[in-house]
């Protein structure tokens, strides 16, 4: 049964050609009247989509996004890997994590490396049940999917080798060096520009799935902003226009190559990297549960991903989960 969100992304997938569609022609595609092709644009509208009508020619996405499309997404990758693309691209999707898990729970199919992304998620996600703000087009909706046979154990301290594979990709398309947050968040000028939501499921001990979740802001409007309660920045903002075809190619390069050297050696060769992108290095910061708060010198991490933290002297290390960091402003 085709649903109302399959007509929408059908009508985007018309749009993202770039070309004007009429919606006479958009509406023989779906078997619908043109009344109802209007209501489906007006309803994509209000999600934040950009389309504009001309009389006598018909819809068109305003271009000014940096937009996804699978022929770019699978060219790309054909011309720079010679195999296979393993990019699946949708246009709106609740949330790339939760599709991943929900795969993985109903036991379909997927090869370890296989990535999906969107242009929008109606219910994004961040760690600790936040809602991670998802508006059409303007950002990066990222998540790869990996199994790991040394166990959820062993992949406690995933979440720095993802951070290394977005600064590895940043800084090979834009040579621009961002820095690191314990445990998850990607800054650019003491602004956070990504975050990292790694779900596992399987084993303690014995072969895991993961799901690995990266939000990138590219060219977030200030609409969506007014819901993030801290300082944040976007790629745009610093580059100008970008190909976020070529991000996600080079994002999916990077983050395999970082996932096979942690499957080799754990952390061992990037916790000294890592330590050197330390957004908070020796800055006085709080650790908090929300029932709990710690304070001390931020003092990078240890061999395992701990954030180590010194207090009166003491060195301690303080492992992830429902953590918060924040930076103490004096």
């Amino acid at each position: 049964m085709k649903t109302p969100d399959h007509k929408k992304q059908t009508i985007l997938a018309a749009l993202n050609k770039g070309e004007f569609i009429s919606g006479q022609e958009l509406g023989e595609q779906l078997g619908i009247s043109r009344a109802a092709i209007a209501k489906h644009i007006a309803a994509l509208q209000e999600m934040g989509v950009d389309i504009f009508r001309v009389n006598g020619r018909g819809y068109k996405l305003n271009y000014s996004l940096p937009l996804i499309h699978q022929s770019k997404l699978n060219t790309l990758w054909q011309q720079q890997f010679q195999s296979e693309c393993p990019i699946e691209y949708h246009a709106i999707i609740d949330s790339t994590n939760s599709e991943l898990m929900r795969r993985l729970q109903d036991k379909q199919n997927m090869g370890s490396g296989h990535v999906l992304v969107a242009e929008m998620q109606q219910a994004g996600r961040g760690r600790r049940g936040r809602v991670w703000q998802s508006p059409f087009g303007a950002n990066l909706y990222y998540s790869y999917y990996w199994q790991f046979d040394a166990g959820m154990q062993a992949a406690m301290g995933l979440s720095i080798a993802v951070g290394l594979a977005v600064y590895d990709a940043l800084k090979v398309l834009y040579g621009i060096s961002v820095e690191l947050k314990w445990p998850n968040d990607i800054y650019l000028n003491q602004q956070k520009l990504a975050g990292i939501l790694v779900e596992l499921e399987g084993q303690v001990e014995g072969p895991c799935h993961l799901v690995i979740g990266i939000g990138l802001n590219i060219c977030m409007p200030e609409s969506a902003s007014k819901h993030i309660d801290q300082a944040w920045t976007d790629l745009q903002t610093h580059l100008g226009q970008i190909d976020k075809n070529q991000l996600v190619v080079q994002l999916t390069h990077s983050l395999s190559e970082r996932l096979a050297q942690y499957k080799e050696s754990g952390l061992s060769e990037m916790v000294t990297e890592w330590n050197s992108l330390n957004a908070f290095k020796g800055d006085a910061v709080t650790l908090s549960t929300g029932q709990r708060e710690w304070r001390g010198i931020c003092e990078g991490i240890d061999m395992q991903g701990g954030l180590l933290l010194r207090q009166d002297g003491e060195l301690k290390a303080f492992y992830g989960g429902e953590i918060s960091l924040r930076k103490v402003i004096s």
